[in-house]
């Protein structure tokens, strides 16, 4: 019976991105000067498993091409080579080809051969070149040819049968390639009495004749390296190589693979004119893994917490059909009281249940931040500037919707720092600065939002030329005045810039309309501080989800409403001594200091309310972007959490409000959102109703 092996292909993508994470770090550490031999081995050890990987799924045309990388990596990690700037710059570039053959694998599509090949020529050109030891590399030809057998000592460690391996399968492979003598030693076995049947404690010599290549037994031995002592050694007298000696630079024959019925087709090659610029390559922009379904790595605590709730969800919903199972007549008031605390016990086990499902959702922010160190290594030498990024705060959790939406965005301000935030080293200097710049990237959590800050230590925003330009564009009066902090937000005005070059890395300014408006997108705000000569400081608060959120219950006339809690500053009786109106339209509250406009939501809906007196109704006053508005309702129902349901997904976008929930008696209620409310507002939404004169009468 065949096994389709395409049911592996997700597992297979997922891990071989995150081994190419893995070998990116490892390689920008040692890049900075970090001295840790563990590195090369981290890295030959992911490129192994992806080469590995790759051919076992049919994937030929990876697994040649991290054959190269490999052979390259293994003469680093066995003191032949050394480790020099140009080699890590290739393999760096190495990584990226192999992470496009990989998407094009993984959704069926086509990468790009020609960048592909001279990438690999490089590698081979490199492999050709001298060791840099003072020795040349030896290359060995009993990977290619076959010889009359080989000697095999296999001694397996004692976990490797818990990673999944099975000798007996692998011996059987070994069989079908030629004729196989096995000697089993038994010296480790332990005594009975400490015997683990999940233990390894065996060790075999084969001896296999035929003609078999030494790359068909590496390809059976490859998923149990490094959990194993092993040595393969020709028979044939006159080849004397040492067993751990492979082709150097053969990309011609890739791994063997026999072809089954259940093999992945080869990933198709597509020539491009490939002059792909370095900093457009790490836009993060990637497709998850898999081109239909999107997965998630859940810690196995989460899972077990989950687990825990529906263990007592079910002692729950047990103790409830107890206290139902009696006739009707003998419902007394002692079961009224049981069947009360059992609703209770209900309700908070439903509730830590959802924050458990929620949980599952959370992933750590370095998954977002991971792809800062390499954008930093490349822009910098592209830029020829000293730049040191300092993370922190990498574990700080959030949505992975909100995480997946975000990239865009902290790319766009990571750039402009590197760009026209950090100055040249020169000019560090003669600003007595150290030529190194800083950018440090930090998340934490405050309240019920993530707050994630892009700093560096530049020149700071230019407040006079942004003035300047404003006022150009009118955008500001000239006599106009503007504190600080307003100057700083004029840079979030659509295609805003100072630059006076455009550059192909950023624009400060151009696009930041955009950044703000994604931010926006997802319930969140970003706020500018910066100081001429000491840097600048970019702040974005975001929402742990975006699938469900505390809020306020509304009533206006027959309808229910829910404000976002985060969004409300407070709430208050009119008192009508406090009602203004501005140029006989808009109507103003004064709240102590200030004055707020006062939004009529059933203006702005179409509803009737139960009453048009403002002293009659309450005033909700909330804030967005600093801005302040009252909402009239008439009155306020209570608190809970809801699950946020898409209005554009279900029906279509509607201004004023962000989604819409299913209450607890089935009923839809829709959810406000600020934003819009205050943008209707100025535009007249809010303005003088058809019972104004009544109330002004009054």
């Amino acid at each position: 019976m065949s096994i389709d092996i395409s049911q592996f292909h997700q597992v297979f993508f997922e891990e071989s991105f995150e081994g190419l994470e893995a070998m990116e770090n490892a390689l920008l550490d040692l890049s900075q000067g970090v001295d840790d031999p563990e590195l090369i081995h981290l890295i030959f050890r992911s490129a192994h498993s992806i080469k590995g990987g790759s051919g076992t799924f049919g994937f030929t045309a990876v697994a040649g091409f991290t054959h190269v990388m490999e052979t390259l990596l293994d003469q680093m990690r066995e003191g032949e080579r050394e480790i020099t700037e140009a080699a890590l710059n290739l393999l760096l570039e190495s990584g990226d080809v192999l992470r496009d053959m990989l998407e094009a694998a993984r959704d069926e599509g086509e990468f790009d051969a020609e960048r592909a090949a001279s990438t690999q020529s490089r590698l081979e050109a490199m492999l050709g070149q001298d060791s840099g030891t003072g020795a040349t590399a030896v290359v060995s030809t009993v990977g290619d040819e076959a010889v009359a057998g080989w000697l095999i000592d296999f001694k397996p460690y004692t976990e490797l049968l818990k990673t999944g391996n099975d000798p007996v399968r692998m011996f059987r492979e070994l069989a079908e390639l030629g004729d196989l003598q096995v000697e089993v030693e038994t010296d480790a076995l332990p005594e009975f009495h400490d015997f683990d049947p999940e233990e390894c404690h065996l060790a075999w010599k084969l001896r296999l004749t035929g003609d078999v290549t030494r790359e068909q037994l590496d390809e059976i031995f490859e998923w149990v390296d490094g959990d194993c002592d092993l040595s393969i050694e020709p028979l044939a007298s006159d080849v004397m190589q040492p067993a751990q000696e492979e082709t150097a630079g053969n990309v011609e024959n890739p791994p063997v693979q026999e072809k089954t019925q259940d093999s992945a087709p080869p990933v198709k090659a597509v020539d491009k004119s490939g002059d792909r610029r370095v900093d457009e390559r790490r836009k993060g922009d990637r497709r998850s893994a898999g081109s239909a379904d999107s997965s998630i790595r859940v810690s196995i605590q989460k899972i077990d917490e989950l687990i825990n709730m529906v263990g007592e969800l079910v002692i729950t919903q047990s103790m409830l059909g107890q206290i139902g199972s009696g006739e009707i007549e003998e419902f007394d008031a002692g079961r009224l009281e049981k069947l009360r605390d059992g609703l209770q016990q209900l309700e908070r086990n439903t509730r830590e249940m959802q924050e458990s499902v929620m949980q599952i959702r959370m992933l750590p922010i370095s998954f977002s931040f991971n792809r800062f160190p390499r954008l930093v290594h490349d822009l910098s030498s592209k830029l020829g500037k000293k730049i040191d990024l300092k993370i922190s705060g990498e574990n700080t959790e959030l949505d992975k919707t909100v995480m997946e939406k975000i990239g865009d965005p902290l790319v766009h301000l990571v750039r402009n720092s590197l760009d026209h935030g950090i100055e040249m080293p020169e000019e560090r200097v003669a600003s007595g600065k150290a030529e190194t710049g800083v950018i440090h990237l930090n998340a934490f959590h405050q309240g019920g939002n993530i707050v994630i800050e892009i700093s560096d230590d530049g020149g700071g925003l230019p407040a006079d030329r942004i003035l300047a330009k404003a006022r150009e564009r009118g955008l500001v009066g000239e006599d106009e005045t503007l504190s600080h902090e307003r100057t700083l937000e004029l840079i979030f005005e659509p295609g805003f810039s100072t630059a006076e070059v455009v550059s192909d890395v950023s624009g400060r300014g151009v696009g930041m309309d955009v950044v703000r408006r994604n931010i926006k997108d997802l319930g969140g705000t970003i706020e500018v501080q910066s100081t001429p000569g000491e840097g600048s400081t970019f702040t974005i608060r975001l929402p742990l989800t975006l699938a469900i959120l505390d809020g306020q219950l509304l009533s206006v006339g027959d309808e229910t409403f829910i404000m976002p809690l985060i969004s409300i500053i407070e709430s208050l009786q009119v008192d009508q001594a406090m009602v203004n109106s501005v140029a006989g339209s808009t109507e103003m509250y004064r709240l102590r200091e200030d004055y707020i406009p006062i939004v009529r939501l059933y203006d702005i809906f179409g509803i009737a309310p139960k009453t048009t007196r403002l002293q009659e109704a309450l005033l909700v006053v909330v804030e967005h972007e600093g801005n302040k508005i009252g909402l009239m309702v008439d009155e306020l129902l209570g608190q809970q959490q809801v699950v946020i349901k898409s209005l554009e997904t279900n029906y279509r976008r509607v201004e004023g409000l962000s989604g819409a929930t299913i209450l607890g008696d089935g009923t839809v209620a829709l959810i406000l959102d600020v934003g819009g409310l205050i943008s209707l507002s100025g535009r007249g939404g809010s303005g003088r109703h058809a019972g104004a004169d009544d109330e002004q009468a009054a």
